[in-house]
């Protein structure tokens, strides 16, 4: 990971101006409130954390999104954990986190939820595909051969309700908009997917019940991408967002994603999802004064560069 490098001149904003910006946003961008028989979840990519240098506030902004949610997928998380536990100081005590160890980018990946809502079950584990089941990683007009994911992917079991899931947060590989890269990225789709699917049917699994979280780097929903046709080649559905926009900062790409299979998890759906996109009006409106560019380094250096992308469950 390497850290954005901070605005200049240094934005200076008040903790509780803001937070008040992000509550009437959530209120005008239709997340919905907690409720105890549904579950809302997210996935967000909290870039570079535990390595930019964000602030006290900073993270109590962050918690404050987070708090929204009753699970929540996050990846970019850096070996080191002190800003992780300074977060979770600002969240209910009732939150807990479970985390992989570092991967490829030294990156870390996991997932923050709410003990009173959401029961954590026996499972945790990398996502891995074996040396002799690669040869199957393979698709029509991708290059290259998969060789395994730079940064495994993160199972776990939870329960919330009556509803049972094996829940993932993946962050695939990036690289470049080179077509090698983008290939390279396809394959680690179709692994997920692959791995989701045949866990998806498997009577001895876990739980059939997959839903698959995270920064899939998915320039676009459509088949224009291969890494949206390795996706959606084993039946993962990606539902449609009710928000219109991307989930990084310029809005013009789907890297984050919710996906599932039919079954439990698509019964469970809602048909309510979206991206938040915290980062307009009125949020750090004084930065936004300056200038669209300084807005947008303000925004990614204390809270990131991706927005949270959510979808609501029927428990």
């Amino acid at each position: 990971m390497v850290p954005h490098e901070q605005e200049s001149p240094l934005f200076i904003y008040r903790l509780a101006t803001e937070r008040q910006a992000l509550l009437s946003t959530k209120a005008s961008r239709g997340i919905p409130s907690k409720a105890a028989d549904r579950l809302l979840v997210a996935t967000w990519n909290l870039t570079n954390f535990g390595l930019q240098q964000r602030t006290d506030d900073d993270l109590a902004l962050m918690a404050e999104i987070i708090s929204w949610f009753d699970l929540v997928a996050i990846q970019e998380i850096a070996d080191s954990l002190a800003h992780l536990r300074l977060l979770m100081s600002y969240l209910p005590a009732s939150y807990q986190v479970i985390l992989s160890d570092i991967g490829g980018n030294d990156e870390r990946a996991g997932f923050l939820f709410d003990s009173d809502k959401v029961s954590r079950l026996e499972l945790a584990a990398e996502v891995a595909v074996p040396p002799s089941d690669r040869r199957y990683i393979r698709l029509r007009g991708v290059s290259g051969a998969f060789t395994g994911f730079d940064r495994n992917p993160y199972a776990v079991a939870f329960r919330a309700g009556a509803l049972e899931f094996t829940a993932v947060s993946a962050h695939l590989f990036f690289g470049s908009h080179a077509y090698y890269d983008e290939d390279r990225r396809a394959l680690e789709a179709y692994a997920l997917a692959r791995w989701a699917d045949q866990r998806h049917k498997a009577a001895g699994a876990y739980s059939r019940n997959i839903l698959v979280l995270g920064d899939l780097n998915l320039p676009i929903r459509d088949n224009s991408s291969n890494v949206y046709k390795a996706l959606k080649a084993k039946r993962l559905i990606l539902p449609k967002h009710s928000t219109t926009m991307g989930s990084n900062l310029a809005g013009d790409k789907d890297y984050d994603q919710v996906a599932f299979h039919s079954g439990g998890m698509q019964e469970a759906y809602r048909g309510h999802s979206g991206v938040f996109d915290f980062d307009r009006d009125p949020f750090f409106a004084d930065a936004w004064a300056v200038g669209p560019d300084y807005f947008n380094r303000a925004v990614k250096y204390h809270i990131a560069d991706h927005r949270p992308l959510w979808a609501e469950f029927e428990i």
